[in-house]
């Protein structure tokens, strides 16, 4: 059984919190003060000595009470406010555009011209711009190539394999914000092993990002390629590249005709050069084209990747992704084709580059939906697909 005092306690818990902010402004009447004779209290006008007598912890317990029912109070009505997430920066909506795979990422941060001009064209190259960077990004990290983009820092994108030891980067040379524009300098870089790649060349390309309708839009993107003719990695690339294979006489005398042969190694090398780009742009070509015709999935016919000049919209017979010369399968003395498609879809391909002639070149490159390019030295392309060393 409970004794009054309990029973009064009890009563003051449950009180709603208005009579507790009553009972913590009669609590302030009792006050309690120290005098020379000692310690004391002080009477409200309308509270009896006795009343104080028996009330002498009844402020603590209305304070403690007080705090308590404000706190839950608190609890259940929850923050005023939410907290506003930060808004996108241009780095992070030039990311989203090109290698998101939410639909929509890349139309998002498109000027509305030119997204008012793409819904007018309605044709399927459209679908093959918006689509392609996705797909190549899905494309690499399934081939046992890592992609990784950076929101911060020196690097935007880093794309490593681990098995042939490449790696491909992009950095950022210049973020310069004023204002409503972001300009945004990249820099290209290439490594085989960790020797650079890319022959002292350098490759800047500004994407100018543009605020529209509350986001970040790609407004302007230039690009610019200069070389130094006294870079080392330009020497010695040149150097690799037209070094003369000098033939010796029985005696070891230098055989005639040297300055012919340096010639003709100039020009190989010169097609096999054009030969390496040319498997690169079938690649890329094979992306798009998978992208635009998904329930065709990858070709193996050239002629279905040209059409350019033809008329009319591209088709799954004519997309319009190479020029004429290499839609034809030959360019620069070398001879290309597609092979290896499996089933419809197809998800699997493989293009060979292979000289025409000896005087074309000496090596003969391939690939396949891994995007890795090899090469066999004996210029067939059977031995290419089969034993091919990837292309450093």
């Amino acid at each position: 059984m409970l004794n009054p005092g309990n029973r009064r306690k009890m009563t003051q818990v449950t009180k709603p919190q208005g009579a507790m902010v009553a009972d913590l402004a009669e609590a302030t009447a009792l006050t309690s003060v120290t005098g020379a004779g000692g310690r004391g209290l002080r009477l409200s006008p309308q509270q009896p000595w006795g009343a104080a007598m028996t009330s002498t912890k009844k402020p603590f317990a209305l304070v403690f009470n007080g705090v308590l029912a404000l706190l839950f109070t608190s609890l259940l009505a929850g923050p005023s406010a939410s907290a506003q997430p930060a808004p996108q920066t241009a780095r992070q909506a030039l990311l989203e555009m090109l290698f998101s795979k939410t639909p929509g990422s890349f139309e998002k941060h498109l000027p509305q011209a030119t997204r008012a001009a793409f819904q007018k064209a309605d044709t399927p190259s459209v679908a093959s711009m918006v689509l392609g960077f996705s797909a190549l990004a899905s494309q690499l990290n399934t081939n046992g190539q890592q992609l990784q983009t950076f929101e911060a820092g020196p690097t935007l994108l880093l794309v490593e394999n681990t098995q042939v030891h490449s790696k491909f980067e992009i950095r950022v040379e210049r973020d310069d914000l004023q204002g409503d524009e972001d300009d945004i300098e990249l820099s290209f870089h290439g490594y085989k092993d960790g020797e650079p790649q890319t022959a002292g060349a350098k490759f800047r390309l500004t994407m100018t990002m543009k605020q529209e309708a509350g986001s970040w839009r790609l407004n302007d993107i230039s690009m610019t390629v200069g070389v130094s003719l006294t870079d080392p990695e330009f020497l010695k690339s040149m150097t690799a590249k037209i070094k003369p294979n000098i033939t010796t006489t029985s005696g070891g005398i230098p055989a005639s005709g040297t300055p012919q042969l340096t010639a003709m190694n100039a020009m190989s090398a010169s097609n096999e050069s054009a030969a390496i780009g040319g498997v690169r742009t079938l690649n890329t070509a094979e992306v798009s084209y998978a992208a635009t015709f998904p329930e065709h999935g990858f070709t193996c016919t050239l002629s279905d990747l040209g059409g350019m000049g033809s008329g009319g919209g591209p088709t799954e017979h004519q997309a319009m992704l190479i020029e004429p010369r290499l839609a034809n399968g030959r360019k620069n003395g070398y001879v290309f084709a597609l092979t290896g498609c499996d089933g419809f879809p197809a998800s699997r391909y493989s293009v060979t580059a292979m000289p025409a002639d000896p005087s074309s070149g000496t090596r003969a490159f391939c690939s396949d939906e891994s995007a890795v390019i090899r090469f066999s030295a004996d210029g067939t392309a059977a031995a290419c697909l089969t034993f091919g060393k990837p292309l450093q």
